[in-house]
C-alpha cells in the first residue's frame, strides 16, 4: 500500500499509439500520480516524450528499473512484450499494468499472474472499456437480472485496419507480437462475453485473411455457448470500407432487448424491459460521441488502481480477470486452427 502522503510514482514503457491515454490519465490524475520516467526503444520516440513531459528516459526498461524508485509501470508496448516485461517489474517488486491483450499466449499469462503473485506485487490488466457509461448501465441490468433468461448475445465489431497501419510497424499482423483481429482491435469486445453474460462452456470459431498482407486474420466470426444456456455470436473484420462502422452487442432475453451500437458501444440504441428503473431515464445522458475506437475509459481505470494501491478499493480488472478474456481468446484461435468446438476452461 502506497500512503497516500505521497505520490504513486509510475513509469511508461513503450510510448506508440496508446501510450497518449495513459499520459493523459497520469495528468488527470497528477494530485496522485507522479510520472518519473519513460521508456522507448526508438531513440526519437524516447527524446520526444522526454522533452514533452521533462522526466528520464530509458532504452532499457531494466535499466529504468535499477536507476529510478517507481512504485508503479505501464506497460503500453506490442503485446507479444508484455510477459517478459511484466516478469521484470515483478522481479523488481514494482506494481505492474499492463495494455490489452495481456499476453498473446496462454502460457504466457499465466506466467505473469503468478510471477506477480510470487513477488507480491499488484498486476492490473486494462480494460477501460468496461467503465463507458454506456456498458455501466447495461452491466447494472445484467446484474439486478433485468433480462431475465438471457437467450442470445451478439457482437459486431466492423472496423478498417488499412495495410499502412500494419505496415507502419514490423510487429503490427504478426503472431508473436500482435494477434489478429479478434486478439488485438476487438479484444475489448471478447471481454464483454464474459464479464456481461458469464462463464463460457465452449467457442467454435473460423478466421481468415482476406485482403491484408498479415500473417494473422482479418475477419473472422465467432459462436459461443454459455454455461447459463445462452447462445451467441460475434463478427469482428478490419476490412470494412471506408473507415470505422460499428463496435456493437445485442442482447436478446427474455424480459428484456438492448442494443448498444455507435462506432465504440458509444449509443444505446434500443432499451426495452418488462420492468422499469429510475435509472432508465438516464440512457440519453450514458450516450456520447467519440471519433476514437479507444473511448474515454482509462482516466476511469486509473482511478480504480490508484485508489487499489491506497488500499481503498479491491481491482477492477487484475491479472486473474484478463485471464478470463486471454483464455477465450486462445480457444478461439484453437477452434479455427483445428476446425472444431473448444471447451472452456482450457486447463482443469
Amino acid at each position: 500500500m502506497i500512503p497516500s502522503e505521497r505520490k504513486i510514482r509510475i513509469a511508461v514503457v513503450g510510448c506508440g499509439r496508446i501510450s497518449k491515454n495513459h499520459f493523459g490519465s497520469i495528468e488527470t490524475h497528477a494530485d496522485q500520480l507522479e510520472l518519473v520516467a519513460v521508456c522507448d526503444v526508438d531513440v526519437n520516440v524516447l527524446d520526444e516524450h522526454v522533452l514533452r513531459y521533462g522526466v528520464k528516459g530509458y532504452r532499457s526498461m531494466e535499466e529504468m528499473l535499477q536507476s529510478e524508485e517507481v512504485d508503479l509501470v505501464s506497460i503500453c508496448t506490442p503485446s507479444g512484450f508484455h510477459p517478459d516485461q511484466v516478469v521484470l517489474a515483478a522481479k523488481y517488486g514494482v506494481h505492474v499494468m499492463t495494455e490489452k491483450p495481456m499476453a498473446t499466449r496462454w502460457s504466457d499469462g499465466v506466467r505473469m499472474v503468478k510471477a506477480c503473485d510470487a513477488a507480491g506485487v499488484r498486476l492490473f490488466v486494462v480494460k477501460q472499456n468496461r467503465r463507458n457509461s454506456t456498458l455501466q448501465l447495461l452491466k447494472k441490468a445484467v446484474t439486478e437480472g433485468r433480462f431475465g433468461k438471457i437467450y442470445m448475445v451478439h457482437l459486431n465489431v466492423f472496423w478498417t485496419r488499412p495495410q499502412e497501419y500494419y505496415d507502419s510497424a514490423r510487429w503490427r499482423g504478426t503472431w508473436e507480437l500482435d494477434g489478429g483481429a479478434f486478439m488485438n482491435q476487438a479484444s475489448h469486445y471478447v471481454d464483454l462475453l464474459d464479464w456481461l453474460i458469464g462463464p463460457i462452456d465452449r467457442v467454435q470459431a473460423m478466421t481468415a485473411t482476406l485482403a491484408r498482407d498479415i500473417e494473422v486474420e482479418d475477419t473472422g466470426v465467432l459462436n459461443v455457448r454459455w454455461r447459463n444456456g445462452a447462445l451467441g455470436s460475434m463478427a469482428v473484420t478490419m476490412l470494412t470500407y471506408p473507415k470505422n462502422m460499428e463496435g456493437s452487442i445485442t442482447i436478446l432475453g427474455e424480459k428484456g432487448t438492448v442494443r448498444i451500437g455507435g462506432m465504440a458501444v458509444n449509443d444505446i440504441q434500443k432499451w426495452e424491459f418488462a420492468d422499469e428503473m429510475d435509472y432508465d431515464s438516464q440512457i440519453h445522458d450514458a450516450n456520447y460521441e467519440t471519433t476514437s475506437v479507444y473511448g474515454f475509459g482509462h482516466p476511469l481505470y486509473y482511478h480504480n488502481v490508484v485508489e487499489v494501491m491506497r488500499g481503498k478499493a479491491e481491482p477492477e480488472t487484475d491479472g486473474r480477470e484478463g485471464l478470463k478474456s486471454l483464455e477465450v481468446l486462445i480457444a478461439t484461435y484453437l477452434s479455427a486452427r483445428d476446425g472444431c468446438s473448444v471447451a472452456l476452461p482450457l486447463e482443469y
